[in-house]
């Protein structure tokens, strides 16, 4: 056992964004965390000729100030996402090339797109982000799910179809699971949904050199010593004058402890919920926890010698809105220099679940399958495709990230980062700009932070 200012719970980027700004302001901070690397949600990897590939959270875009911030005092570089020549969208087994904003969808349905689009966003532009239940109708939009929102306000099955596919794209779970107040709040978030699902100019519009997880990995240099992996944390006491949190660590049989003034927990919500408290949480806080489950995912790095798709004149993205397609969203996630071509791809929600059950090699021949429509008979010759199915991590359990269901925001929203007294919360479904993202973890660390440095000491 031993004693510090502060412990954080959790080595991504909320947990080190917040550790690093109490070490800057001459805290002492240990950092535990139970995975055998740093990083949380974002994690690095490599195809088999060497190009290094992000297997979790890999894009950052225009108004993520905080995380690009970080990215610059930390002396990383980014670069653009490719984004030039032809989109696809596939409809009815047809796979139609655009580029403007119709999605390439029939004129009738394009129009309904649009017009749903800017009602969502009209609506999303009223919600309180810091306090999403205090918005006004906040009852009204809570109830109701985006699902039954679309079910109401439209009859073009083309354009129902368009958003049950961009929502999993971007929650990892269906328009039946989240609330219609859960989805504006999202949108508004993060700008607005333009921004959401825009390349250029929108949240896919760069990425970090070598990968996103050298952001955490940084700023766990800076760190050092501080920072203990294989460390899980079983249970959090507190009492009025400080914390202990015992963890268990591969290294020794024993349940080894910290002693603190605070700590902070900067893990999934479903992780925070499987730690035992002492005294135990409040109702709302632990019902909280058991109301946000992490979305569903498995996502794909595929290789090939040459980006072949460019010279047909395609940037590689492609939505589906086929049900038969279960890989349905992809991109080109091609290194900087174009050395080798990389097609990046998702199995979301319900995909997800079912491609979960299946074996690694039925799951490569889906993905395989999928790129042969999209793009011919050269996307069935990769030399390596390389999975990560997040919902099986054990210290994640899923992503991108967590979600509320129908109710839940007025019932429990209050409770999801207030903190309990000497235990604060962090995250990147804690967040008010950004949430779910990068940019949303470094600015739920660097609250954390201060409501700890604003405290008498």
């Amino acid at each position: 056992m031993h004693e510090v200012d502060v412990v954080v719970v959790g080595a991504g980027l909320a947990g080190l964004s917040a550790a690093r700004r109490l070490v800057a302001a001459g805290r002492t901070v240990t950092v535990l965390e139970a995975r055998d690397r740093v990083a949380g949600r974002t994690h690095g990897g490599f195809l088999g000729n060497g190009t290094p590939v992000e297997l979790g959270g890999q894009w950052v875009g225009p108004t993520q100030d905080a995380v690009l911030g970080l990215i610059d005092e930390l002396g990383l570089e980014t670069f653009p996402s490719f984004d030039e020549g032809q989109y696809l969208t596939v409809l009815d087994g047809k796979v139609i090339p655009y580029t403007d904003e119709s999605y390439g969808l029939p004129p009738r349905s394009a129009a309904e797109v649009a017009r749903l689009w800017t009602e969502l966003e009209t609506r999303a532009a009223t919600v309180a982000v810091e306090a999403p239940w205090e918005t006004e109708g906040a009852e009204g939009l809570d109830r109701g799910t985006l699902d039954s929102w679309l079910v109401e306000h439209t009859e073009d099955d083309v354009a129902r179809r368009f958003f049950r596919r961009i929502v999993p794209s971007l929650f990892s779970a269906e328009t039946p699971e989240l609330s219609l107040l859960h989805f504006l709040f999202y949108v508004k978030s993060g700008t607005s949904l333009t921004a959401l699902m825009t390349t250029t100019g929108g949240a896919q519009e760069s990425r970090v050199v070598g990968g996103t997880h050298r952001i955490a990995e940084r700023m766990a240099a800076e760190l050092g010593d501080r920072v203990r992996l294989n460390a899980v944390v079983r249970t959090v006491r507190q009492d009025e004058s400080g914390v202990v949190v015992e963890y268990e660590s591969d290294s020794v049989t024993a349940r080894r402890a910290v002693t603190a003034r605070h700590a902070v927990v900067a893990v999934p919500q479903t992780l925070a919920g499987r730690i035992r408290y002492v005294p135990p949480l409040p109702a709302l806080r632990d019902g909280l926890t058991q109301q946000m489950p992490a979305g569903s995912v498995i996502k794909f790095q595929i290789g090939y010698d040459t980006p072949f798709w460019r010279e047909e004149g395609l940037n590689g993205l492609v939505l589906s809105l086929d049900p038969g397609d279960a890989f349905d969203v992809v991109l080109d996630n091609s290194p900087q220099d174009a050395s080798c071509g990389v097609l990046v791809g998702f199995f979301e929600g319900a995909h997800a679940r079912r491609a979960g059950l299946l074996s690694a090699e039925e799951r490569r021949q889906l993905v395989l399958s999928s790129l042969v429509k999209y793009f011919g008979p050269k996307a069935a010759h990769p030399f390596d495709v390389v999975e990560l199915d997040w919902s099986a991590e054990e210290f994640t359990r899923g992503c991108y990230g967590g979600r509320l269901a129908a109710g839940a925001w007025t019932q429990y929203g209050a409770a999801l980062s207030a903190p309990v007294g000497r235990i604060h919360w962090a995250g990147a479904e804690t967040a008010a700009i950004w949430n779910g993202y990068m940019d949303g973890a470094v600015r739920s660390g660097h609250r954390a932070a201060t409501e700890i440095l604003d405290k008498p000491a």
